[in-house]
């Protein structure tokens, strides 16, 4: 398993929470300093702007060679105070009437003013010092005089280094919020798997012998409240599969213990003094007899676990399941007579499935139909076509079975009457063995009993 595979989901959370929350105060970061950057371009746009108006007003009011020559005056005493500010005035020509001491404008800025374009240029002095400027003609208030080329500059060098300073303590402030909210992520995603931390205590400590117990859904969040509900039904299908293979394997020791039990106290008796030979072939005989009803127990139950793990493939051939029957049925006659039981076979209907199997799943629902059918009752045998389906039917009368013993009576070894024993052939395998039959043909077994008649279904696929 990979590395990714094998981290937690606490650390998923958290890694996921801090890279969204970094990502979005990246985001917000750069869009603060755009910003603010944006912000001091405007203000310094506002800036010269407004000095270019100022200047403009000035030259407006110049209506002679003489108010000209003191207009150096006028716009030296209008920068007092305005650090990094710089000014430019020139005639057409190229001849400068008024320069700040350090003025440096581009040629290509002083190109635009004479093309009137007023267009902001950014450029670096000489000192790789970083200024923002616009120029424009600008006319005076001289009759006949060409436009005079004025430009502004400011200086950026402290925009620049509060724009240093701000993004050092932006980028540092947001390092540390991507921590916090690391750190916050993890809290919230230790917190918020509490519950599946709860849900795995709960699940350690049913055993066994503890199946009965159940995750409490009161305490888990609705987000888990399936996986819970999935668990507990999970839960519910391993207790009544304990259950069941616990009632089996009791039910099994019984089965066995009485036959073993007879087998040997017939040989201790036998044993206890010198027999005739007769005597010991009778012993022998019996003893053979018990070992048969072994051996058939055995090998049903090979057969039921086959069919538990899919291993029983039936050969599949056309087989008359209604002229089975009727064949079967004449086997029972004898036994019938005894206990002047009515027989009664109709129907008609073939299926494509193995006959040996066929045939000894429906031997198990007659001789099981006889055997709980009381003197002078009815058995009936129908077979019949239903919607791509095979109905084979076994009707008996006899005591009415309760509602809460019809959906075991396929389980091993079930008795609806817990006193009764199983004498004869059956050892409580047949019906099992009858439903391990029909599914292993992709059918079903089925069982109703109402008004004192009792039916088995073999319903099989055409």
């Amino acid at each position: 398993m990979s590395l990714v595979g094998r981290q937690s989901i606490t650390l998923r959370l958290t890694l996921l929470f801090a890279s969204v929350s970094t990502l979005v105060l990246l985001l917000l970061g750069l869009l603060i300093g755009s910003l603010v950057e944006r912000h001091f371009e405007m203000l310094d746009m506002d800036l010269l702007s407004g000095k270019l108006e100022f200047i403009g007003h000035t030259l407006k009011g110049i209506h002679s060679d003489g108010e000209l020559a003191r207009l150096p005056g006028q716009l030296q005493d209008s920068l007092v105070g305005q650090h990094g500010l710089a000014v430019l005035v020139q005639t057409p020509g190229g001849r400068t009437l008024y320069a700040t001491a350090g003025a440096n404008f581009p040629e290509a800025l002083l190109a635009d003013a004479r093309n009137r374009i007023l267009r902001p240029t950014l450029w670096t002095g000489p000192q790789n010092q970083r200024y923002r400027g616009i120029a424009a003609a600008t006319p005076t208030g001289m009759a006949g005089a060409a436009p005079l080329l004025v430009a502004v500059s400011t200086d950026l060098a402290h925009h620049e280094h509060f724009m240093r300073s701000f993004r050092i303590t932006l980028w540092t402030a947001m390092g540390l919020a991507a921590l916090v909210t690391g750190l916050l992520g993890w809290v919230a995603a230790r917190r918020g798997l509490a519950p599946l931390r709860e849900i795995r205590r709960g699940i350690a400590g049913i055993t066994a012998n503890r199946l009965d117990q159940r995750l409490s859904a009161a305490a888990i969040p609705v987000e888990l409240a399936e996986v819970a509900r999935t668990l507990n039904e999970m839960l519910a299908r391993l207790e009544q599969s304990f259950r069941r293979l616990s009632d089996f394997s009791s039910d099994l020791a019984h089965e066995l213990r009485t036959p073993v039990s007879n087998l040997l106290t017939q040989t201790q008796v036998t044993l206890s003094r010198t027999r005739t030979l007769a005597e010991y072939q009778d012993v022998l005989a019996s003893n053979a007899e018990e070992f048969e009803r072994l051996s058939r127990m055995i090998a049903d139950m090979l057969f039921l676990a086959k069919s538990d793990n899919s291993l029983i493939v039936p050969h599949r051939e056309p087989v008359d399941l209604a002229a089975e029957a009727c064949r079967l049925l004449e086997f029972y006659e004898a036994w019938a007579e005894e206990k002047h039981v009515s027989l009664d076979c109709s129907g008609s209907g073939s299926v494509l499935g193995d006959r040996l199997m066929l045939r000894r799943a429906v031997n198990n629902l007659l001789s099981n139909a006889l055997r709980h059918t009381p003197d002078g009752g009815r058995i009936a045998v129908h077979v019949e076509a239903e919607e791509g389906t095979i109905v084979l039917s076994v009707a008996n009368t006899g005591e009415t079975i309760a509602p809460a013993h019809l959906p075991r009576l396929f389980d091993r070894f079930y008795r609806v009457d817990a006193s009764r024993q199983h004498h004869g052939e059956g050892a409580g395998l047949g019906l099992a063995i009858t439903r391990s039959i029909a599914h292993a043909h992709g059918g079903e077994a089925l069982v109703r009993s109402e008004a004192g008649v009792t039916t088995f279904e073999l319903r099989l696929p055409v």
